[in-house]
């Protein structure tokens, strides 16, 4: 019995699908992959492999319109399938999910699943992305409705799918607790002394909140100049990412500690003291999980995918989206009082346990796709 997991980007199989692969494996599986840019002798190919993986490259331009790349895509994922014949095939990430959906269908794979991790550019923002948003929306339709089942990390993106049309009532879904966290991995690690240390981790782009949390530093750190905010992340051609000039600015003037892209999160997370992400929108973000699970109070924005990973006032604190007067404020908050620091951190690690366990979530998506 054969599963083929689709991804627009080869390294989140090794991040934030790892522990599904292996529970796939674990029920007697072979499990195969598909993502672009993993030649042979590719070192993420190479880590895949070692895990028993069965390794697709395909051609996939995780960003962009063009028809004609689009079309090579779904053709390539169609021979895919035909050659190795899954009994099962799911995808995530806007491509991987309407391109793998449809090459699924069209090679009469019996078994045909959607992980909606989030609504990503085309859903967000105003003005120019609305002729992207109207095309992707049709796509997902289509591909959706040749769908048994499509899975959802927060009850918002769901019902917006329903609401409008993208997906038909007469599909299945299920809301599953994002991608969950290894609560025995990201272990409770000791709160730093001194002055609070704030950290974010994301993709360097408009939409996860970057600009906010570097205008809320700025003002933190006049206030108090011995207050570290780092960043971590990256770069990429996203069409809303931040400038290579604007990251630089903000790290000559020392508003902010950048650390680049870094590996494994762990070493940062536990050399800080509050978790910050203002995104305007996430599916569940597996950023806050892990800080989460590592003892860490949470500042994040009262916008879907987020919002249900605090609960305000109890482990952290909701802003609203946008908001730098609101930022501001929380992290003064910690700044101030830095007993909830230590309280709010704990109770984290108790819903991590509770709501996040990555096993616990990876159960309910295997019974729900027949396998458990």
């Amino acid at each position: 019995m054969k599963f083929l997991m689709i991804a627009g980007f080869a390294e989140s199989l090794m991040g934030f699908r790892a522990p599904l692969i292996a529970a796939l494996q674990a029920k007697g599986l072979q499990v195969h992959v598909a993502a672009p840019e993993v030649p042979i002798g590719h070192p993420i190919r190479l880590q895949l492999e070692a895990r028993g993986l069965t390794v697709h490259d395909i051609p996939m331009r995780r960003t962009g319109t063009n028809p004609l790349a689009d079309l090579r895509t779904l053709w390539s994922l169609c021979g895919v399938m035909r050659r190795i014949r899954p009994q099962w095939v799911m995808g995530y990430t806007v491509k991987p999910v309407i391109y793998g959906t449809l090459a699924a269908w069209l090679a009469s794979v019996p078994h045909r699943f959607a992980l909606i991790t989030g609504l990503g550019y085309a859903f967000q923002g105003e003005g120019g992305r609305g002729a992207l948003q109207a095309m992707v929306q049709r796509l997902y339709a289509l591909a959706l409705g040749r769908a048994h089942g499509v899975f959802f990390q927060n009850p918002d993106d769901e019902a917006l799918f329903r609401q409008r049309s993208i997906l038909a009532a007469v599909t299945p879904s299920c809301v599953v607790n994002g991608s969950g966290v290894d609560v025995s991995s990201f272990a409770v690690a000791p709160v730093p002394t001194g002055s609070p240390r704030f950290l974010m981790i994301a993709r360097l782009l408009g939409d996860k909140g970057v600009r906010e949390y570097a205008q809320a530093a700025r003002r933190i750190r006049t206030k108090y100049t011995d207050v570290r905010c780092a960043l971590v992340g990256w770069i990429d051609s996203n069409p809303d990412a931040i400038a290579q000039h604007e990251l630089d600015a903000w790290v000559e003037d020392g508003t902010l500690e950048f650390l680049g892209r870094l590996s494994d999160v762990r070493p940062a997370i536990a050399n800080s003291s509050v978790y910050v992400l203002p995104s305007y929108r996430e599916g569940t973000p597996r950023s806050v999980l892990e800080a989460m699970a590592m003892g860490r109070p949470i500042i994040t924005t009262d916008a879907p995918g987020c919002r249900e990973t605090v609960i305000n006032g109890d482990n952290g604190f909701l802003v609203p989206v946008k908001s730098v007067d609101g930022l501001e404020q929380a992290m003064l908050n910690f700044i101030e009082d830095g007993e909830k620091v230590s309280r709010m951190g704990q109770r984290s690690r108790q819903i991590a346990e509770d709501k996040y366990d990555v096993h616990k979530v990876n159960a309910v998506m295997l019974r729900e796709m027949g396998i458990a």
